[in-house]
C-alpha cells in the first residue's frame, strides 16, 4: 500500500477530480490524501479522506473576492499575481509537512510549490492539467487573455504562437519573483517558469481531459500521458438521492434546459437566472435553474424550477440543453451527458472550452454582456431545432462514456509507483 498525496486549489471544478482520483486510490488499496483549502476540509472528510490545509485560503464564498479573479482580460493575472505566487512560501511549509512520508505527490498544475518541495527533497513527484489551455501548444493555439490583436496573432500558426508564448514569458517573469526567491533560499537554482515548462513533472504529467477538448499535440511534453476526463460519481459515493421536489419536477413534463454557473461564477450571477428564466419562457420551455445562494427570480411559473446545488451527473442527462459558464468541470459533465450547451465564458480556461465546444459543433457561445433573455432563447432555439447538434453531442457523449478516466489515470499513477 502507498500513501499517496494529492493537492489542488481552486473551486469544485478543481477539487472534484483530485476527489475522484483519490477515491480510485483508496479503493485499489492505497491511502489516498487531499491538500487544499481549509473550505473543503468538511467535504473530504465526510468521504473519509484524510485533509491538509494548503495555503492560500481562495475565499471562492466571497462575491467580492471572486469577481476580482473571475472577470475580465486581467482576472488570471490577479489570481496569479496577487494571490498564488506571493503565497507560494507558506503553501511550500505547509506542503512539506502534509507530504512528510509519501510515497508520491499528485498536485494540479497552480500547486506551485510542488515542484520545489520534488525537487528539494527527491520525493517522487506526478503533475496534472485539467484543460487544454494548461498545456499551451503552438499547434492548436488556446485563446488566451491579451491585447486587442491577440488572437489575429494566434491564428498566424505556430511561428506566431510560438513568439506570443515567448512574450508572455518575458511579460509574467516579474510575476513570479517570490517563487525565485523561495528558490534561492531552499538553495536551488531559479528554475523554469511555473507557468510554461517548470510545472511539469519530469516522470509524469497527466492530461486529465478528453482528446474529444484536444488530442494530444506534437509540443505536449513527452512524459505527458492522456487519461480523459476524472469524473467524481457524486451521487455513487455518497449515495445520496435527488430530493424529492427535484425529481417530481423533472418527472412532470418534457426534460428542461438546465442554467447553471458552476461553484465560483455563480456567486457573480448578477442577473444571469433572470435572463435565463424569461429565456425559457419566450421559448415555452421547461427550466431548471441551479441558482447557488442567488435567490430565486420572483414569480417564477411551474413550469421553471429553482433549487440551489445538484450533482451534474444526475442532472444534466435530463436536460434538453445546458447553458453554463465553461469551467472545465462543468464543460465535461455536459460532454458526457450528450447534450448540446450555450457557454456564456467568464475567464481563465472557460474561453477556451466555449470555443472547443463550439468547434466541435455541440453547443454556442454567448459574451456575458450579450447574455440577455431575447437573444439567450434566439440561441437555444438553434441549438434545440439543429438535428445535426443533437447527433453530435449524442456521439461525443458516447465517446467520453468510453475513456474511463479515472482508472486510465489511477494506471498511471500506479506505474510510477512501480518503477
Amino acid at each position: 500500500m502507498a500513501r499517496i498525496l494529492l493537492a489542488t486549489i481552486g473551486s469544485l471544478g478543481d477539487l472534484h477530480p483530485a476527489l475522484a482520483l483519490a477515491l480510485e486510490l483508496r479503493r485499489r488499496g492505497h491511502r489516498a490524501e487531499i491538500a487544499t483549502t481549509e473550505l473543503y476540509r468538511e467535504k473530504i472528510t465526510a468521504l473519509g479522506l484524510p485533509f491538509h490545509p494548503l495555503p492560500p485560503e481562495v475565499a471562492v464564498g466571497d462575491g467580492t473576492f471572486v469577481r476580482q479573479f473571475m472577470e475580465g482580460r486581467g482576472a488570471s493575472k490577479f489570481l496569479l499575481r496577487e494571490l498564488l505566487f506571493p503565497a507560494v512560501p507558506a503553501m511550500y511549509d505547509a506542503l512539506s509537512v502534509a507530504a512528510a512520508g509519501a510515497d508520491l505527490l499528485v498536485s494540479s498544475e497552480i500547486v506551485y510549490a510542488a515542484p520545489i518541495l520534488a525537487e528539494k527533497t527527491g520525493l517522487r513527484w506526478v503533475s496534472y492539467s485539467l484543460a487544454p489551455v494548461s498545456l499551451f501548444s503552438i499547434h492548436d493555439p488556446s485563446l488566451l487573455p491579451g491585447p486587442p490583436g491577440t488572437r489575429l496573432l494566434q491564428s498566424l500558426g505556430p511561428g506566431a504562437n510560438r513568439l506570443l508564448r515567448c512574450a508572455a514569458g518575458v511579460v509574467t517573469w516579474r510575476w513570479w519573483q517570490p517563487v525565485r526567491r523561495l528558490r534561492r533560499e531552499l538553495g536551488l537554482p531559479p528554475g523554469r517558469s511555473p507557468l510554461f515548462d517548470g510545472k511539469y513533472s519530469p516522470r509524469l504529467d497527466l492530461a486529465l481531459f478528453s482528446p474529444a477538448l484536444q488530442p494530444p499535440q506534437p509540443d505536449w511534453p513527452a512524459q505527458t500521458a492522456q487519461c480523459g476526463f476524472p469524473f467524481y460519481e457524486e451521487a455513487d459515493t455518497t449515495g445520496a438521492k435527488l430530493p424529492a421536489a427535484v425529481e417530481t419536477f423533472l418527472a412532470a413534463g418534457t426534460p428542461p434546459v438546465v442554467f447553471t454557473l458552476g461553484s465560483a461564477a455563480v456567486l457573480l450571477a448578477d442577473d444571469f437566472f433572470t435572463e435565463s428564466a424569461r429565456a425559457a419562457q419566450r421559448l415555452g420551455r421547461r427550466a431548471l435553474l441551479l441558482l447557488g445562494q442567488n435567490p430565486p427570480p420572483p414569480g417564477l411559473p411551474p413550469t421553471i424550477f429553482a433549487w440551489d446545488y445538484l450533482p451534474y451527473a444526475q442532472i444534466f442527462p435530463r436536460a434538453a440543453a445546458i447553458v453554463h459558464q465553461g469551467g472545465v468541470g462543468t464543460t465535461a459533465q455536459a460532454l458526457r451527458a450528450g447534450r448540446p450547451m450555450l457557454v456564456v465564458p467568464f475567464a481563465h480556461d472557460q474561453p477556451d472550452n466555449a470555443a472547443r465546444v463550439m468547434r466541435l459543433g455541440v453547443a454556442r457561445t454567448l459574451a456575458r454582456g450579450r447574455y440577455r433573455a431575447k437573444r439567450v432563447a434566439r440561441e437555444l432555439a438553434a441549438l434545440l431545432g439543429d438535428p445535426a447538434v443533437a447527433e453530435k453531442s449524442a456521439a461525443i457523449g458516447a465517446q467520453v462514456h468510453a475513456e474511463h478516466g479515472v482508472a486510465a489515470a489511477c494506471d498511471a499513477l500506479e506505474r510510477v509507483l512501480s518503477a
